[in-house]
Order: structure tokens, then sequence, then C-alpha cells
């Protein structure tokens, strides 16, 4: 009689998707079906086009800058329909019979930005019932727009930087008074869109001219964007984890983020592109403001009901303060990003974590929670 083998979970790694953060996804999925155990689980790479259709990855999909130029999901291939309930993922080209891919245990979301790490993909796996790596809605939409991420911070307690929240129908029809806010922050100033990541559409001024032009800028990304006060201090960058079980959420060690050259900030080539950017892992803080900074780290997270991994951003000043710049629900994850490098220095390796944050998605129950 032959043995009787368990049927391996399966995970379907999903990238790309329609935002500015196409290629960064992808780039983190590359790293993720590498690492993936496939004598544990069955893997099944999803692509979401840049027109939105969902489509299986094909062999051939690059998950590397090439010379330069960015990766982008193919949208030939066959098209795909969610499962629901767990149910079968199914396959379909034009005039073609429906094929049956099997069914999906797990959805591993490798994506960042509106249309994916801000809740809405998150909302369509909640309905179909399917279990999936990473924060919940609420979690992730709040974290994703960065004016309501420093409201629920700051009323758990923790020290954010002054800001001002430029609405699109403000800036038409009330610009002077959003320019004399903003001044009152003092100069120079940093503005970004209030929903988007990897530093896309960010800039920083220095007076009024450079101002709306930042604005502008900002808004080709976001209609919605948020100026910052520019707050001296170095950038320490701190990796929370959910815990199995009952246990509180951990936090990694702390880094710094160090960058050379030309960028006057952390922005998307020095991240991305080139080797303008190191991380000094454990950062050298005093221990009392390492652990500060961890606790702080993990009480951002809980308090934005996170789950799964986040990445949580600081400045520590020469004053020895420490403020919290931003939580990022779905940080950048290819295997030399920032929150990955923390923990395995911390001491979980990269294919560690990837499948420390499947476990978790398969042990927790869908819906409310």
């Amino acid at each position: 009689m032959s043995e009787q083998h368990e049927p391996r979970p399966r995970v379907a790694v999903v990238f790309g998707g329609r935002n500015s953060e196409h290629a960064v996804s992808i780039l983190g999925a590359g790293s993720v079906l590498e690492a993936i155990d496939r004598s544990k689980y069955e893997v099944v790479p999803v692509g979401i086009a840049r027109d939105g259709r969902w489509v299986l990855a094909s062999g051939d999909q690059r998950y590397e800058i090439d010379g330069g130029e960015l990766p982008a999901v193919d949208a030939q291939g066959s098209g795909l329909a969610l499962p629901s309930g767990g149910g079968p993922l199914v396959a379909y080209d034009s005039g073609s019979i429906p094929i049956e891919l099997g069914h999906v245990d797990v959805v591993f979301p490798v994506m960042h930005g509106p249309f994916a790490e801000d809740g809405t993909i998150q909302g369509l796996l909640e309905m179909a019932g399917v279990r999936y790596v990473g924060s919940g809605v609420l979690a992730s939409a709040v974290g994703m727009d960065k004016a309501y991420m420093k409201i629920v911070l700051a009323a758990a307690g923790l020290p954010v930087g002054p800001y001002v929240v430029v609405r699109d129908r403000d800036w038409r029809t009330d610009r002077d008074r959003i320019l004399k806010e903003v001044q009152e922050l003092g100069w120079p100033v940093f503005v970004k869109p209030a929903r988007a990541g990897s530093s896309q559409g960010i800039s920083k001024a220095h007076n009024l001219e450079e101002l709306e032009r930042a604005i502008e800028f900002a808004r080709e990304h976001d209609p919605k964007v948020l100026v910052e006060a520019a707050i001296m201090g170095r950038e320490i960058e701190c990796a929370v984890l959910e815990s199995m079980g009952d246990e509180a959420a951990r936090a990694s060690v702390p880094g710094e983020v160090l960058v050379r050259g030309d960028h006057e900030f952390f922005d998307f080539e020095a991240k991305y592109i080139g080797d303008d950017m190191s991380l000094s892992a454990p950062a050298d803080l005093p221990e009392d403001v390492t652990e500060e900074l961890r606790a702080m780290a993990v009480r951002a997270f809980e308090a934005l009901g996170c789950e799964g991994l986040s990445r949580v951003d600081f400045f520590y000043t020469a004053e020895g303060r420490l403020i919290l710049n931003e939580i990022n629900t779905m940080p950048g994850f290819t295997a030399m990003s920032v929150a990955p490098q923390l923990w395995a220095v911390t001491g979980l390796s990269y294919p560690q974590l990837v499948e420390r944050l499947i476990q978790l998605a398969l042990h927790r129950s869908p819906g409310l929670r």
C-alpha cells in the first residue's frame, strides 16, 4: 500500500500592481520566490499588470533591474479569476475553457502603494475569504495614508513632527492659506504624496517657489499631499514582527540608514539603483535609546493594529529626542531591503522571515479578528 502524503499548502505570491511602485513590488517578489521552501509549499507566481489584469507569471518574468531598466509584469498570458472561500484559482484565455489550477491556501501580496498596500487588495482577499500575509484592511489603509497615520500615532502618545496636509480642493481654492501654514513650519520642508511609498514624488523645498513646484510634483502621484517640517537628525529604522500565539510583537535591532553621493534624502535612486545607500545595524545608539526606540516601534505597530511585518522609521536628534516619522505595513521586501536586513542582524534570516510570515497567515482566520 503506497504511503499517503499531505498536500503542500499552496502559496500565491502576488506582485506588480497599478501604481508607480510596480517595479519595486516585482523586485521583492523575486526574492520571496527564491526564498520559499518548495519542498514545503507549492508556489504560484501571480502578476498584476499596470492595466490591472491578473496573470500567471510566465517562466521568463524578470524580477531584477537589468541595465538600469526596471522590470514589469507582462500582460500577456492567462487571465486569473480570484478564488472564493479558499476555492480554486482559475485561469482563462479569451474564447477558451477555464482551467482550474487548484486551491490557494494563502496569498503573499508583495505589493506596495495605492491599489495594493493601502487595504484594497486586503479587502478583496477578505471578501473572498482567503488568508493572506500582512496587515488587514484598516491597518493597511491607515499606514498608507500618512496624514491619518500621524493622527493615530499621536493619539497613541507617540511623538510625530509638525506637518501640513494639502488636500486637492484646498490647493485649488485656498492656496494662499496653505502656503502661509507651510511657512509657519519653517524652511526647509519635505513635500511628499500622502499615499505613496518608496520615496516616489518626494522633494525638499527651501522657499515658496520651490514649495509650489514640489507640491505640484507630489500631486502627480497623489492629489493629497503632506508637507513636513525638516527634522535634523539621524535616520533610524526598526522592523516589527508579529509573534505566534498570544505573545506581543517583537522589534528587531535598530539600524541607521546612511546615504552617500548627491542625495539630500533617502530617495528612490538611493534605495534601489546604484550603491549610494547602506545600513549600519545595530545602530550606534545609547542602550537606553535603543530600548526606547524598540518599545516605541512595537507601540506604533499595535496602535495601527498591524499584522505580519512592519518597518517603523525614526529621527534621532542631536538633543537626544526620538521622533517617529512613519510606519510601513508592507516595507520593501527584497533580501537587501532594510526590514529583512534588520531581522537578519537580529538573528532571523530572510528565508526564515518568509517562512514566519507564511505561517502567521496560515494560522490566522479570515474575517474579523
